[in-house]
């Protein structure tokens, strides 16, 4: 691995300047790498992260795609990765035109982290910086206690999928009048009342001076209104900050719940875990917003891309060989789901609606076909909307709101089905649907949706743990609940139970007298198995590294 060349480099500031005239945003410093196929290899399994902490799964996957690329040689052609600054990877044999086709591809995709609101707590991080620091903490923690830093990393990344990813992004987007709510919050609901024990009367006039103070000094109120608190009562200042240290802070998710309160960790010689798992969860945290919005960033790089180089002089002669390499990136298979192509395509169709001012209620409001299609206010608005969604949407978002029939029908996509064909003996793909309700359906399932499980504090008794899960339609993998539920109670030090949601048996109904074996149909043309599954509620125990299961 090695940094690119001064004539190389050139081409990519070239393309920095171009990007930003055309409208992406990003901070100027970069670094570029330029990686063999054996480093990409190397690098993937570890997100592209060389500094990303060693880790026994890491090899074996290393082993695995080294074993894949001898029977089906490949050349990715790039990667990024979001820290500061910028770091993005190359592959050698990559020409000029192709670099630049690249690079422009690159700077769409450091554009979207530093500008959708998802990734808004990395903005400031050097995570390549961060993850050096971890890995040298991992290897000395690993030299003195053996392999039972890998059971903790084991055990953390079992759960790592439920960190509090949506509770990090809370506390940057809260507004920051309301950080100082908690000192306001203890003057007059705590200090005033309970401990001053102050007539009413006067805690009527202190919420009058306060309002009074706000509407004259604006944004200086809360220092200006606290700096007379302190001259009336010195103690309260003391008071409250007794009591913010005092306050133990409420733990963000179960890795962070486990770490604060688990007996076994909070024991001198095993003190040593949390750091372990700390990082564990703070590199989810990190990858949690490139899984959920890996549809918004592919199209936004793919759009932008492909605008920029075909009114870029280089691309002359190169015509073909763009083409060739656009369409393997950007095509629209026709079965399965190109982040790329989607994306790709849901932008430019929201830029056309916009630029015709067609996303819009007078718009929606209109119902006949002529009135729809001849519909052009020629606002112009387009390159404007869609780095808006840029901004504020993510996957989920983007997909719910955005896909609709005329989308559908414009792109001829359709949900296709699988059957088999008993005469030819094979499986045959049939279109099942062209709705857009059922299109959307189908990629909303097949976004990252993590199961929402929050601990039953109340419940929880002795020293058992319980975790009781959400049931959002979706049960859990049953495969995998013995092995999590087992981490967590080395973690936790006790027995640990899960409440979840599970398919219920019930038995086959009898079989109607007029059942045809040739055609097997019951008569009222229902299938049994066209049923829905019921759910009911379970009970999982690991306790003393068994697991039992019982009905509720």
């Amino acid at each position: 691995m090695e940094l690119i060349n001064q004539h190389t480099k050139r081409i990519m500031e070239g393309c920095k300047d171009r990007a930003k005239e055309a409208g992406l945003q990003f901070q100027d410093e970069t670094l570029e790498y330029i990686v063999t196929n054996k480093d990409l290899l190397e690098l993937m399994p570890k997100n592209m992260i060389p500094t990303l902490y060693d880790y026994w799964v890491h090899e074996v996957e290393v082993l695995k795609e080294k074993g894949k690329y001898e029977l089906y040689p490949y050349n990715p052609y790039e990667t990024v990765i979001n820290t500061r600054p910028a770091m993005s990877f190359y592959n050698d044999n990559n020409p000029d035109w192709l670099n630049v086709m690249i690079f422009y591809h690159v700077l769409a995709h450091i554009d979207f982290f530093q500008n959708n609101l998802f990734f808004k707590h990395t903005w400031q991080e050097d995570f390549a910086g961060q993850a050096l620091s971890d890995k040298r903490s991992i290897a000395l923690l690993r030299s003195e206690k053996g392999r039972f830093v890998d059971y903790v990393i084991e055990f953390t990344r079992g759960i790592d999928n439920l960190v509090g990813f949506y509770n990090e992004l809370s506390d940057l987007n809260r507004p920051a009048g309301n950080k100082s709510a908690g000192k306001l919050d203890f003057y007059f609901d705590l200090f005033l009342q309970t401990i001053v024990r102050v007539p009413f009367h006067e805690y009527l006039k202190e919420v009058d001076r306060y309002n009074e103070t706000t509407g004259r000094f604006g944004s200086m109120a809360e220092s200006i209104f606290f700096s007379q608190v302190s001259k009336k009562y010195p103690e309260f200042e003391a008071l409250y900050t007794t009591r913010q240290k005092s306050k133990k802070p409420k733990s963000r998710d179960l890795i962070d719940f486990i770490a604060d309160h688990s007996p076994f960790l909070q024991k001198e010689e095993n003190r040593w875990m949390k750091t372990v798992m700390e990082i564990v969860r703070k590199t989810s945290l990190y990858f949690q917003p490139q899984i959920r919005t890996k549809i918004l960033n592919e199209g936004w790089a793919s759009y932008w891309h492909e605008k920029l180089f075909i009114n870029d002089d280089r691309i002359k002669g190169n015509e073909v060989a763009f083409a060739r390499v656009n369409a393997k990136v950007t095509a629209l298979p026709r079965m399965g789901l190109n982040p790329y192509a989607l994306g790709m395509r849901l932008f430019s169709y929201l830029e056309g609606l916009a630029d015709q001012g067609r996303i819009s209620y007078a718009f929606q409001r209109l119902e006949s076909i002529g009135g729809r299609s001849g519909f052009d206010q020629k606002t112009g608005q387009g390159r404007d909307f869609v780095s808006q969604v840029r901004e504020n949407f993510n996957d989920f978002m983007f997909v719910n709101t955005f896909v609709d029939q005329d989308f559908v029908d414009t792109y001829k996509l359709f949900v296709a089905g699988k059957r088999l064909n008993p005469q030819k003996e094979v499986w045959e793909y049939y279109i099942q649907s062209r709705k857009a309700s059922d299109y959307k359906a189908m990629l909303l399932e097949s976004l990252y949706h993590p199961p929402h499980i929050v601990i039953g504090e109340p419940k929880s008794q002795d020293r058992s743990l319980y975790l009781d899960h959400q049931f959002e339609g979706k049960p859990l993998v049953r495969e995998f609940i013995a092995h999590t539920l087992l981490g967590i109670e080395y973690l936790w030090g006790g027995p640990v139970k899960l409440e979840t949601s599970e398919p219920i048996e019930k038995p086959e109904p009898p079989l109607a007298y007029s059942y045809n074996l040739y055609d097997p149909v019951p008569t009222d043309g229902k299938s049994s198995r066209q049923d829905k599954a019921q759910f009911g509620r379970v009970l999982y125990t690991m306790e003393n590294r068994k697991l039992s299961r019982s009905l509720l």
